[in-house]
């Protein structure tokens, strides 16, 4: 049976994006996506952190205009690194009849890493956007205790090209690379 696929957009909204590094470029490269998914007839789902740092209604809250859901479009809230506990993600999910999805968003080593791993146990393939994801912008203060940005993001893509997972499809593709079949 082949793979029907949904694109997650995870945490991309102005407060997050605004301590993000690389973050025009991997706002683009999600935005150019969301483009591609929609036209393929793709679902494009929208996760939003909320928590007491990013309210809802607020503006560090708000999804940036680049990545905005459209008009009917999925949106889940969430207030864990994992997007499917304690929301409905799952559900939307099988409801829609994916069985792939397509990882993008924010933050590489804590929300993107913990919802890819989540996908994989709860039987959705994975494909982990290469160039889609990232992290905070690294300080002085963080030398030592945080690996360099481009580090983090490197080790996620490794991960995922070397874990195994039985009874389920791991790619990380490039934007440009990924495969979207409509759900």
């Amino acid at each position: 049976m082949p793979s029907r696929t949904a694109l997650l957009v995870i945490d991309m909204q102005n407060a997050t994006v605004a301590l993000a590094h690389r973050a025009a470029e991997t706002v683009a490269v999600i935005a150019g996506l969301s483009e591609r998914a929609r036209a393929a007839g793709v679902p494009v789902v929208t996760v939003r952190q909320r928590d007491e740092g990013m309210v809802p209604g607020t503006e560090g809250w708000r999804v940036v205009p680049e990545l905005a859901p459209r008009e009917g479009e999925p949106v889940v809230d969430k207030t864990t690194p994992d997007s499917f506990l304690g929301t409905d993600l799952d559900g939307l999910l099988r409801g829609l009849g994916v069985t792939e999805v397509v990882v993008t968003g924010f933050a590489t080593e804590v929300c993107v890493d913990t919802t890819a791993r989540q996908a994989l146990s709860r039987g959705y393939d994975l494909v982990v956007v290469a160039d889609g994801h990232t992290t905070s912008r690294r300080t002085p203060a963080d030398a030592g205790r945080l690996v360099p940005a481009d580090d983090s993001i490197a080790q996620c893509n490794t991960i995922y090209r070397t874990i195994g997972w039985p009874g389920r499809r791991i790619r990380v593709r490039a934007a440009a690379d990924v495969e979207l079949r409509p759900a």
